[in-house]
This record gives structure tokens, sequence and C-alpha cells, in this order.
């Protein structure tokens, strides 16, 4: 099976071309081990994009993350440090936001 294709940012051109050994590597990539709550936040992310044909703003995952972790604010930007629109929203294979409000 050949890659999905991605913009030159590594951002996938379709959303629908996303799975989770996408999403593994592409973590791998950019210095991010998943981990449960990586999950977490990811299957949000993509529930939310089916369902509404856009990507989540991060107010929405962080409030997802403390309804069902019990975490912080800060849990979302713990997980992915370097911003959620660069490595959450990639790994999700979202496509890049033009505009974000990060909650």
């Amino acid at each position: 099976m050949d890659a999905p294709d991605t913009d030159v940012e590594g951002y996938l051109t379709d959303p629908a071309d996303w799975s989770e050994d996408w999403a593994i590597e592409k973590a791998r990539e950019i210095g991010i081990e998943l981990t449960d709550d990586h999950w977490v936040a990811l299957r949000f992310m993509r529930a939310f994009q089916e369902e509404h044909q856009v990507a989540p703003d991060a107010r929405f995952v962080m409030r997802h993350l403390t309804e069902t972790l019990g975490a912080g604010r800060n849990r979302l930007f713990e997980l992915f440090p370097y911003g959620y629109v660069g490595q959450a929203c990639k790994i999700a294979g979202m496509r890049r936001p033009r505009a974000w409000s990060t909650g």
C-alpha cells in the first residue's frame, strides 16, 4: 500500500486516508511516542472531524480530556508540547488549519 499524500508540511491532503498505523509513524517522525492519553485525544479528534466535517478547536479536546481522564486544562499541551496544530492535528490526520484558537 502506498503512503497517503501529504502537503509540504506533512499534513494529510485527505483526512480520509488516515489510519492508526499512519498516526504512529507520523508521531515518531516528530518525536512523540503515543500513549493511551494521546489516543484519547486523537480518537476524539477523529470522531469530531467525522461528525462535523471540521477539525475540533483545542478547547473541545481539552474539555474531552478533562471529562474522560480528569486531566487538567494543560494536559493537551503536555501531550503535544510543540502545539496543537503542529502536532495533534497533524498526527490526527487533519488538514492544516488556516487560523486557529488554541483554547
